[in-house]
Formats: C-alpha cells, structure tokens, sequence
C-alpha cells in the first residue's frame, strides 16, 4: 500500500542523509551532512501517464542513495531530472542550495535560463547504462574533454587528472585504445572516470551494469565500490543489484507508482521492510 509522500516540513533523517517516511522510524545517527539535493511537490507526467507524483525527499552531502522499484515505478525519471534531461511539470528541484531549473527573479520563480541551469548542472555527473562514449576519441580523451571545454580547465591539468582517474578504474594500459577496442565492462569503467572527471558533488548511477554480460559486472560494482568507501562524493544509485545495494547504501528508497513508499538503512530495508508492496518486489530480486 503507498504511503503518502513527505510533508513539506519534514526533515531530512540524520542517519541516512535522506528524508525519512511518515510511517517509518529514523535509525540512530552515524553522520551529519548539510542537504546536497532536494525534490520539492515534484510532479512529472508522460501524456497521461504520472511517473512522479508530487514527489518530496531529500539527500544530504556524502550519502548514498539508492533507489528501488519495479520498472516504470520512476526511478531513472529522477536521474534524468538531475541531468536536465526532462523538465517536471510541477515543483522544483535543488542542488547545493540553488534551484536547477528555476530562478528567483524579482521575488518570484520563474523558468531558469539555460545559463544558470548550466551552472547548477555542473555539480552533477551523471553514468548512464549505455556507455555513450566518443567513438572517435581514445580513451584519455573520452575523459580530459569535457574538463577542458566545459569547466575550462588546462588540458595538462586534465591530461594529469584523466590519467590518474583511469588508472583508478585499472585501465592504465588501455588509455591510447578506442571504446570499439574494449570490452564492455572496460568501456563502463571508463565512463565512470568521465563522470569523475568534471568534479562532481552528486554522481548519478542509473542500472550501469544492466547492458553488461554477467562476468564483467563485478568488476565494474568493485570500482563503484572503492569510489563509495574512499570518496566523500554524494551517490544516487538506481539499480537491481540488491547485494551491491546493501554494501554501499546509507538510505534505500522503495518507489511505487512514482510515490516512495518506503525507506530506511539498508539493513532494515532488506531484512525487515513494513511495507507489504515492498516485500514483494524483493522477494522477485533477492
């Protein structure tokens, strides 16, 4: 049964950096970190179809988040939110305290200008489950472009940078290849060091291992996993992957006919969810 979405006045849980449901109770605090990211009444239709339904929740500095559901249920609509990628219809969207795709002008909010949405949209980095790496440019170049032409960095900055992003994710050897010259798993990896490369606060993950072969996916949730322990970066995970889930998740959000119908700790979310609708869709993926 769906539960109603957050009042607007709740606040953010403390524990898990992500706000927490009516019905559940916050877990003890481990951290606390200022609010990076925050979905505001967000409504967010296709013809007549509601994917998100005034939808509120919010995810604080270097937490993890993981989003799970059904197919359809929204998750990968919040994604393309973050990235600009689709507009809502209704409500509005933080990042680091500025609106994404609205301004304040005068005193009221108005539609934002590309130029402001640019900016806000830097802070976000985005890995999607196709690979959409440059065909034509090897792999240092895939990640030093952007860095360069975007945020206007010194192309042996980036060429330093780049270098070190792509030995993280073990491809040292293979920085002079071409994406058609690597396996899929290689090409995800390196995917993942562009992301890193442009700085973000916020890395977004949408199903990264879903167009993968079975035996390339560890080696790709492996790096997600070092980047999630050693890092301070904030994660917004949609994936199926339920055990890579528990091990880097601080809060995990069950969606259902775009409304959150639950969240909490991973332990308790897995373990011993409340919600009925929950339990069955984990019964059909754990």
């Amino acid at each position: 049964m769906d539960t109603p979405n957050e009042p607007k006045d709740k606040k953010p849980d403390a524990a898990t950096g992500a706000t927490a449901q009516p019905n559940g109770e916050a877990p003890q605090s481990r951290a606390t970190g200022r609010e990076l990211i925050r979905f505001t009444d967000v409504t967010k239709r296709f013809g007549d179809l509601t994917v998100l339904d005034d939808l509120c929740f919010s995810v604080d500095t270097g937490k993890h988040v993981t989003l799970i559901g059904p197919s359809g249920s929204g998750k990968t609509t919040i994604l393309r939110l973050l990235m600009t990628l689709l507009t809502p219809e209704e409500g509005t969207i933080m990042v680091d305290g500025q609106y994404l795709t609205h301004e304040e002008r005068n005193g009221k909010l108005v539609k934002a200008g590309e130029r402001h949405t640019r900016e806000v949209r830097k802070k976000i980095g985005m890995v999607f489950q196709q690979f959409n790496l440059f065909p034509n440019m090897k792999v240092l170049r895939n990640v030093t472009e952007a860095p360069v032409h975007v945020l206007g960095m010194p192309k042996d900055e980036a060429v330093e940078r780049g270098k070190e992003l792509i030995e993280m994710v073990g491809l040292t050897e293979h920085l002079d290849k071409y994406p058609s010259q690597l396996s899929g798993g290689q090409q995800q990896r390196v995917a993942i060091a562009r992301a890193l490369a442009m700085r973000p606060q916020v890395l977004l993950l949408d199903e990264v291992t879903s167009a993968l072969d079975p035996e390339l996916v560890a080696g790709v949730l492996d790096v997600l996993r070092d980047i999630a322990h050693t890092t301070d970066i904030t994660m917004l995970v949609v994936t199926h992957e339920m055990s890579f889930a528990r091990d880097i998740s601080d809060s995990v959000l069950m969606f259902d006919k775009g409304k959150i119908v639950e969240s909490g700790p991973p332990d308790k979310m897995f373990s011993d969810p409340e919600h009925e609708r929950t339990r069955e869709f984990l019964s059909t993926v754990l």
